[in-house]
């Protein structure tokens, strides 16, 4: 999975023109096939379905199609191909051609309302049985106007802090500052992707100032370039290039992270559950995890808050054997699937009792997912925002202050709020 992450939550928009024929083309071409349905899953015969999923998830993936069969073994004959193709990509490559698209395909919670708008959605058939068994957040976040779209499948889509205990007390982890200190003294690091807007919004988060979505689902407001309110833009700007000054700071992504905590040059990061297995592997009884800390932007304490959200599984709504499709993604999403998904990829569940029983609620990560929740809010933002905050990150990380930092703020919130119309 790796950095691969944080493209999961991109948000894809298409021009509104362009949507409105597509959709009308979906939704004639969605009739049609309700009309003629698969000879297969009328007689019980052979099922051909493909999944897409990860190269990650292969190997889970190829375990919980096994058991599916074996399941159904009596019903049907199945030829169920897998294909990687992971979530940052899943719904751009499904929009190239729908009708013969992946049946079952995995993809981020923000990537929802544009499938369901473009028809590629069929929605889940055993709706209030799926949303008992999965926890409120995530059966809400795949449910349209009252009807859900998807089956949950993890809530742990979003980010917190790892460290090392041999270096950093509970204390100590509370306050980015001090860690730096703390990891400087011993000559190692701390680290922190600063080219993903994903993790950087979480020193804007807590600050008062406001980014997000519009109504038209398109685009952008922000005020990161605020000059009266209590924490001004340039502040937060003045303290990420402090941070990137510090001899304790690393700005890194995530497959650095990982290798620098094996060679030990690394004992603090802020990443996601899919390095847990990495971090206890290089630092055994010292890996620690917990919510993000805090950080001294205008002389206060700003707690740090992450964007969070869900993973889940869709089923093709031109799926030629789409009855089985949604066995299929039911079944992939079940309590001992997410329990499995756990054991082998280190993913906190949505299912209820899959995230109650002990070896789940005893995880690290888990654990600090469920810390961070208080101060974190779902990824809801136009697809504007990415690019001009990967520069704005990138300029920080060099630790050098343009020579307006006012105005290049003032840039920055023009390049995020941009309208489409322009």
């Amino acid at each position: 999975m790796k950095k691969n992450i944080m493209k999961r939550f991109l948000a894809f928009t298409l021009p509104v023109v362009l949507m409105a024929g597509m959709f009308s083309g979906c939704q004639s071409k969605q009739e049609n096939k309700e009309e003629t349905l698969s000879t297969e899953e009328e007689t019980g015969g052979a099922v051909d379905l493909t999944v897409w999923c990860a190269t990650e998830d292969e190997e889970l993936m190829n375990q919980m199609i096994g058991s599916f069969k074996t399941k159904y073994s009596s019903e049907a004959e199945f030829n169920i191909n897998i294909e990687s193709i992971g979530e940052a990509d899943c719904k751009n490559e499904l929009f190239k051609d729908m009708e013969n698209g992946a049946d079952v395909f995995t993809f981020a919670d923000d990537q929802l309302r544009i499938l369901v708008a473009a028809g590629a959605l069929s929605p889940v058939v055993n709706a209030d049985t799926v949303k008992a068994a999965n926890i409120d957040g995530a059966s809400e976040t795949a449910t349209i106007n009252d009807k859900l779209y998807a089956y949950p499948m993890t809530a742990d889509n979003g980010y917190f802090l790892y460290y090392n205990k041999a270096y950093f007390s509970e204390a100590d982890v509370q306050s980015l500052n001090t860690m730096l200190d703390v990891a400087a003294a011993s000559g190692k690091k701390v680290v922190m992707d600063w080219t993903s807007g994903w993790y950087l919004y979480s020193f804007f988060g807590g600050t008062g100032l406001e980014m997000g979505l519009n109504d038209d689902g398109v685009s952008n407001h922000c005020n990161w370039n605020a000059m009266d309110t209590e924490i001004k833009g340039t502040d937060v700007a003045t303290s990420m290039l402090s941070i990137a000054n510090h001899p304790g700071f690393l700005n890194a992504v995530d497959a650095s992270f990982v290798s620098g905590i094996q060679d030990g040059s690394v004992i603090a990061g802020v990443f996601g559950v899919w390095d847990a297995n990495a971090v206890a592997g290089a630092w055994g009884e010292n890996y620690g995890a917990t919510k993000l800390p805090t950080y001294n932007c205008a002389g206060k304490d700003v707690q740090m808050v992450s964007f969070t959200g869900y993973k889940m599984v869709g089923v093709n709504a031109y799926s030629a054997n789409e009855e089985w499709a949604h066995k299929l993604a039911e079944w992939i999403t079940n309590e001992e699937n997410q329990t499995l998904r756990f054991t082998m990829r280190g993913q906190g569940p949505s299912n209820k009792k899959a995230a109650a029983s002990p070896t789940i609620a005893e995880s690290p990560a888990i654990q600090a997912i469920l810390a961070q929740s208080e101060y974190a809010v779902p990824q809801r933002i136009g697809a504007n925002y990415w690019a001009p905050v990967q520069k704005f990150g990138e300029q920080m990380a060099t630790g050098i202050t343009p020579s307006d930092l006012q105005q290049y703020m003032d840039s920055l919130v023009e390049e995020i709020t941009i309208s489409y119309s322009k």
